[in-house]
């Protein structure tokens, strides 16, 4: 996929968004989050990730079940992301909803220490 293909496909996940990603989304957006600008659904080479924090380079990806299906696919795109320089964090989709203030005291626990690395 090229970029501009990329973009499109995310603008077209932005409109269908899942209800767990609107959840964890009301927390992201307009700097909620530790102060913090969050993008939804960003391409990132011809890869497109959840939630991105550019300045700490933070990728959030949240996985449902179709994730077991494409474990190999998902440990790609990791070694991908970070091999450019990117955290990612992955939440299954029953956290978000179960147990959502955990999900977002390990995101801050995340930002604090990359916080503290100078980059």
């Amino acid at each position: 996929m090229d970029h501009a293909t990329a973009i499109e496909r995310a603008r077209a996940l932005r409109m269908r968004q899942t209800e767990v990603e609107q959840k964890l989304w009301f927390h992201l957006r307009a700097h909620r989050f530790m102060g913090l600008k969050f993008r939804r659904q960003q391409p990132i080479g011809i890869y497109i990730v959840d939630f991105f924090c550019y300045d700490l380079k933070l990728i959030i990806e949240l996985d449902g079940g179709q994730h077991q299906d494409n474990a190999q696919y998902d440990q790609q795109l990791d070694a991908w992301l970070k091999a450019q320089g990117h955290t990612i964090l992955r939440f299954w989709n029953h956290h978000i909803c179960q147990e959502p203030a955990a999900v977002l005291a390990a995101i801050a626990q995340t930002v604090v220490s990359l916080s503290a690395c100078p980059r």
